[in-house]
């Protein structure tokens, strides 16, 4: 049974390059262009991991992980960080998760895979 992914990214560019990353894996791709969207399909679907761009319209990725980890329902999702910004602007973030993965834009997709298979286990 495949695992599914849940990326949470507003430009159609990068999501382009997340599916071309992830074509002929295994993996179930979904796509939220907001945090409000990602909710909506969360509530249909629980994935298995969700990647997350931090800066999304009508709620921001800083406000839906600290959204996402409040609820018991979906505290224990694995969320890998995509963004162009370092780490270090968002230290923030790893106060609502210790256990975030942040992946710097742009990675390569061996660097995806394997934090993805990390996460998943």
């Amino acid at each position: 049974m495949s695992k599914k992914i849940l990326i949470i990214e507003d430009e159609d560019e990068f999501f382009f390059f997340y599916t071309m990353m992830l074509d002929g894996t295994d993996y179930k791709v979904i796509r939220a262009i907001d945090g409000k969207d990602a909710f909506e399909k969360i509530n249909d679907d629980i994935p298995d991991l969700i990647i997350l761009d931090l800066l999304l319209d009508q709620m921001t990725g800083d406000v839906f992980l600290r959204q996402l980890k409040s609820n018991p329902s979906y505290v224990n999702i694995p969320v890998i960080i995509a963004s162009s910004f370092s780490p270090r602007s968002y230290k923030s973030i790893f106060e609502i998760d210790p256990k975030l993965t942040f992946l710097e834009k742009p990675f390569t997709q061996e660097k995806l895979l394997a934090e993805i298979n990390t996460r998943l286990g």
